[in-house]
């Protein structure tokens, strides 16, 4: 895996974090102000990847900027988006990325779709942009709360996903451990934030405006370890259960199909309730 220093911090923040971290680390940029020089001072910080980070990745501004970036750096990935249909990334593979960040307003906190009306649903999205990307990677960006939905996600044509929610709470998430109650009642979590959420731009200083997300927090789970044998171990399974060897014939062999809400429940321990 990889971990992105996310763009909302100034950036001799971000530099200070990438000049820490060990082994691969991503840089994070947007597309107006001084992005050019931002991107230099994260390359020479150490990072190996950069990702064109905003809402919306199919305009002008994105073009613009892989245009101008991607013959400064060659030998450095650049991952663009977020979108989520196929015109989009046959646009942003022709600008020069390197890679698709696939997914709008499907996040765990985020409102976009009820704020807005705009979105597609994950697997559509993934599996339309499957079918023009050619050899130019997807990543599956939100909505991950299983590893079912990984391997989903995997066999819809993602050859890798982006997790938020899931990684919350751990110990090596970002945030401070906090405490509530008293012993032995005392609960410990993390506050877990969408990046337009009121919280996340009252602590960022902006205009508390245009708010798209929310906040919550999340009970502590330890090391994320765990989480990610969880993840690996669903995928392996699921690839069994469909007969595949490898992610190529998983991807081939996996079928979908519609289910009614009786199926869904259907889907869950119902012991459980």
């Amino acid at each position: 895996g990889i971990g992105f220093i996310h763009r909302f911090m100034p950036i001799e923040e971000q530099v200070a974090c990438i000049e820490k971290s060990c082994g691969r680390v991503g840089g994070t940029i947007g597309v107006t102000g001084d992005y050019r020089l931002h991107t230099s001072k994260l390359i020479d910080a150490g990072a190996t990847v950069i990702l064109i980070d905003v809402a919306h990745g199919h305009h002008m501004l994105v073009e613009n900027a892989l245009k101008r970036l991607k013959p400064l750096y060659p030998t450095i990935p650049f991952i663009a988006g977020s979108i989520s249909t196929a015109e989009a990334a046959e646009a942003l593979i022709a600008w020069g990325a390197d890679a698709l960040r696939v997914g709008q307003g499907n996040g765990s906190l985020c409102e976009t779709r009820v704020k807005t009306g705009c979105g597609v649903p994950q697997i559509t999205a993934l599996q339309e942009i499957k079918k023009v990307s050619g050899n130019t990677p997807i990543i599956s960006c939100g909505g991950i709360r299983t590893p079912g939905d990984f391997a989903k996600a995997i066999a819809a044509g993602a050859d890798t996903v982006i997790l938020g929610s899931l990684l919350a709470g751990t110990k090596e998430s970002p945030g401070d451990i906090k405490r509530q109650g008293t012993w032995p009642n005392e609960v410990l979590f993390k506050e877990y934030r969408g990046s337009a959420s009121a919280s996340a731009k009252k602590a960022r200083g902006e205009e508390v405006k245009n708010i798209e997300g929310n906040s919550k927090q999340i009970p502590y789970k330890g090391k994320v370890e765990r989480i990610i044998d969880d993840l690996m171990y669903g995928l392996r399974s699921a690839m069994s259960y469909v007969g595949a060897i490898d992610i190529k014939s998983f991807q081939e062999r996996a079928e979908f199909m519609e289910v009614t809400n009786a199926g869904i429940a259907e889907s869950k321990p119902h012991l459980l309730g």
